[in-house]
């Protein structure tokens, strides 16, 4: 039971998602979510622009001298500040600080709540420190009427130039690997199937253990050769973005690039990495990957590249 005093719907927030304009779907059950915020006809979105963030493990009480939550408070602000306005923002997972406690999920939407205020769509993803039950009890915003899996927190991003699949990898909370699941696999190959009109990009917060990654974290997806057989054939798919390593790469496996953004909160290692968020820029034939990191002073802050799909 959640103290009603820890409930969302009790305070002034509510994810841009609006949900009375789902579309009707296909025979795989799809309903496609707009990206756009409540005003379709706004001027200072770039529909190619989709921002992502992950890993924020937001804490109810976190201790005085912890940068986690102002990291997130700036990414927010900087986000705000850009020129344009996304298409969506995507915040891939671990959304709490370690087992999601109610008070962290209300402590995390009162981070991204600027994002509401000005109108920009956000979605989000669960990753192994989340609780799906105590998340939709606290953020009942993103519990739909008819998911399209059964206790799996699935979305789909539409923009011109990709479709995003939103796929919930949470396990169980505190298990380190993640698992897709028979039920979400099936649901996945039929609406990939079903919209392949134009470049499909997977979201997941955990690493598949597959690929040309040396690095590969074996805490990441148990079923992640499941997973790539249904990828791998259908040419439409071009990318897989993950989060969970809390690291900054980029690997490719069978043509599908695998793309892991930078941790929000923390790294294990501050010599080898830094904290931070990506712009993606999307175009019918590639992606180009843009990294601001919380120093502005990191080498990674600006850094740039663009990857091209495979045909």
């Amino acid at each position: 039971m959640i103290p009603a005093a820890k409930r969302i719907e009790d305070m002034p927030f509510h994810f841009s998602l609006d949900r009375r304009t789902f579309l009707a779907g296909s025979a795989a059950g799809l309903l496609t979510l707009s990206a756009r915020g409540e005003k379709p006809d706004d001027k200072s979105v770039d529909e190619h622009l989709v921002y992502i963030v992950n890993d924020t493990h937001i804490g109810e009480k976190h201790p005085p001298d912890s940068p986690v939550p102002s990291h997130l408070k700036q990414v927010v602000a900087d986000i705000l500040q850009q020129q344009r306005k996304p298409a969506a923002v995507i915040i891939n997972g671990d959304l709490a600080l370690t087992d999601g406690q109610p008070g962290d999920y209300v402590h995390f939407a009162k981070l991204i709540a600027p994002l509401q205020s000005a109108n920009v769509a956000t979605h989000v993803t669960l990753g192994n420190h989340d609780n799906r039950d105590v998340f939709f009890s606290v953020m009942n915003e993103q519990r739909t009427e008819n998911p399209f899996v059964e206790s799996r927190h699935i979305s789909v991003i539409t923009t011109p130039n990709a479709n995003f699949f939103l796929l919930d990898s949470l396990k169980e909370t505190m298990v380190t690997q993640g698992t897709i699941g028979k039920q979400q696999l099936s649901w996945l190959s039929k609406a990939l199937d079903d919209h392949s009109d134009r470049p499909a990009i997977i979201v997941g917060h955990h690493n598949p253990r597959l690929g040309g990654d040396p690095n590969h974290f074996p805490g990441g997806l148990i079923d992640s050769a499941e997973l790539w057989d249904i990828l791998k054939g259908r040419s439409h798919v071009k990318a897989y973005v993950h989060g969970h390593i809390h690291d900054r790469t980029n690997a490719q496996h069978e043509g599908i690039h695998i793309l892991n953004t930078p941790a929000t909160s923390y790294v294990a290692n501050k010599q080898l990495s830094t904290t931070g968020w990506t712009v993606a820029r999307l175009s019918p034939t590639g992606i180009q990957l843009t990294t601001h990191t919380n120093d502005a002073n990191h080498p990674w802050n600006g850094d740039r590249h663009s990857l091209l799909y495979r045909v």
